[in-house]
This record gives structure tokens, sequence and C-alpha cells, in this order.
């Protein structure tokens, strides 16, 4: 499978050769209550520019954290041509404020979609594939992923082995809300306004509906069926 794929800025810094995996059990220890700017520290200190950051710009929490620490650190959005208007907005808007080494990866114009294909080739072809592409010849990944997104994220750990033997670091998995909110009123991070019209989690705009009150904050992801994850944190 080809993807397009849109560097915003071509500067580039000289990448370290692949570390050894390293041990989890310690540093999940370590960062359990580590504030996430010091856990991105480390991963930035760690492997340079084999690391990206991967956002779907629900908002620009996990951004603003990275950026403080290393401004050039490569951002990839998987556009998968059914965002909202509203999150293409808040990428806008991101890329005006700083200036982001922004990576977009799209699909094939002919990819599965949800109404020919379904729900699971939909997200494999527009989702999963382009991650694949976008973390070819990484050595690790920055995601915002946190263990109160959902009760299937409850236990995630902060640093881990994903599927392709990278290590995939989760700096806000062990953050807790109140912290993470007063960050978010202190910096001006910006959030996609579609959560002021209840929705509470946003995804592809076939897919996601506003959740009933007081469900699980994902619970109007792909509105209809049992799916809970696209494959992206599998």
């Amino acid at each position: 499978m080809t993807t397009t794929a849109t560097p915003v800025l071509l500067t580039r810094r000289s990448a370290p050769t692949h570390p050894a995996i390293p041990d989890l059990d310690r540093l999940n220890d370590r960062f359990e209550s580590a504030h996430p700017v010091e856990i991105i520290r480390w991963a930035v200190s760690m492997f340079g520019d084999s690391l990206c950051l991967t956002t779907s710009f629900q908002d620009t929490l996990l951004v603003d954290l990275a950026v403080s620490v290393d401004p050039e650190v490569e951002v990839v959005f998987l556009d998968t041509g059914f965002h909202f208007a509203e999150t293409l907005d808040v990428l806008r808007r991101a890329q005006a404020r700083y200036s982001l080494h922004l990576r977009v990866e799209r699909p094939d114009p002919d990819a599965a979609d949800v109404w020919a294909s379904g729900q699971e080739a939909c997200c494999k072809a527009r989702k999963v594939d382009l991650l694949d592409c976008a973390l070819a010849g990484k050595v690790a990944w920055l995601s915002g992923l946190r263990r109160d997104d959902s009760g299937a994220r409850a236990s995630a750990p902060i640093v881990e082995v994903d599927r392709r033997g990278l290590i995939k670091v989760n700096p806000m998995a062990a953050w807790p809300a109140d912290d993470a909110d007063t960050y978010v009123r202190d910096h001006d991070v910006i959030r996609n306004p579609l959560f002021a019209d209840g929705y509470t989690s946003v995804g592809c705009w076939p897919c996601t509906e506003r959740p009933a009150p007081g469900a699980d904050p994902r619970s109007g992801r792909w509105a209809g069926s049992t799916r809970t994850e696209c494959g992206l944190h599998l």
C-alpha cells in the first residue's frame, strides 16, 4: 500500500543507533508518578530523531507537552479522509501556534471505507496501515493514550513494546485528570469544539456520536457496534 506523506518542516537531526529494549518494569515504576514532561524528556534523550509523536488532534495536549521539550519532534497525523471539519481546524490552529514538524499520512484514493467494507476494514486501511507507514524506520513513538480514556485502557503501561517491536511511550497514561485539566487551562491548550457540543471522544464523523450522559467517554466511538478500539493501540 502506498500513502502520501506531507512533511511540513524538513529539518532533521541525526538519529541514534537502535538502542536495546529498556527495562520496562523499572521504567514503569520510575515514571508512575512522573510528570509527562519528564517522561517525554527521557524519550527524546533516548531516541532522538528515531522518535515521533502521533495525535488525532482531539486537542493539542500531548503536542504542547512534547514541543516544550523538543520543538522539532516529528508530529504524525493520520488523515483518514473522514475527520470532522472541527478536527482539521484544530490541526490548522496547532500548526499556526507551534510551527510543527508535521507529517500527514493519507490512504490511497481507493482505500476501503466504512460503507463498502465495514468498520474493521476501514480502520485498518485508513488508520492502522497509515500508522505502520509512518513508523517505518522509527524506534519509538509517543501516544496520547490515557488510563482514564476508558475501562479497556485502565491498566495501560507508560512504556511498552508494541506489536512491531517498537517502544511505545504513553507519557500521559497515569496523569491524574485534575492535573491534566489544570495544565489545559494554564497553557490554553487547543481543544476540539465538539467537546462543548457533548462529544467526549472525537474520531471519524461516520462512526462518532455523542455518548449517553455518564457513559464511558469512548462509548460514542463506533456507535452501534461492539468495537472499542480502531487497532492503533493493539
